[in-house]
């Protein structure tokens, strides 16, 4: 059995590996949500930014893309994604069943956010602006991570009404 990779939000555009097969997948009962605070990647300790997480919510759905690693990077790839995506332990890692557009399952690594982690958060749409606005962390600004993720999500034609008004609003704030 090959691993595969749910990817959602950062790893739409940067998945670490180069996949042998890739397909648009739902996951069902999760969404996707800027609900972990970022203090590593995308923000720090002082002003924290804000990164997506999966979400538990029961009826939900979270469109994404299903990564197949070639059978010889397995150990490598998962290596490194345990390195990036539980640097902080928000995250749970987790098998998940994805269901593609013609009915089929896959069962995927997916990375799901601790609710009981002290980098959980629920902030409403325009405290989320802010603070993407602004942050900066390791990898780099916190409106680079909401415009490659909104950009992506666009070309593989996932429609994510929230992310569209943060992009929107992060614009607007950020003009100069």
């Amino acid at each position: 059995m090959s691993l595969w990779v749910f990817g959602y939000g950062s790893l739409l555009w940067n998945p670490g590996f180069t996949p042998v097969n890739a397909v648009k997948a739902c996951l069902h009962d999760y969404h996707r949500s800027f609900c972990m605070l970022s203090i590593h990647h995308r923000g720090s300790e002082d002003e924290p930014g804000l990164v997506l997480a999966l979400d538990a919510s029961p009826g939900a759905r979270c469109t994404g893309m299903a990564f197949q690693v070639a059978p010889a990077e397995e150990n490598k790839v998962l290596a490194e994604l345990r390195e990036r995506e539980l640097i902080s332990s928000a995250y749970f890692e987790e098998h998940v069943d994805l269901k593609t557009d013609d009915d089929d399952t896959i069962r995927a690594l997916a990375y799901v956010i601790d609710p009981h982690h002290a980098q959980y958060c629920q902030y409403d749409l325009e405290r989320q602006a802010q603070m993407i606005s602004s942050a900066i962390g390791g990898r780099g600004p916190n409106t680079e991570y909401l415009f490659n993720t909104a950009a992506h999500l666009t070309q593989l034609g996932i429609r994510d009404d929230d992310m569209a008004w943060l992009v929107d609003r992060v614009r607007a704030l950020t003009a100069t």
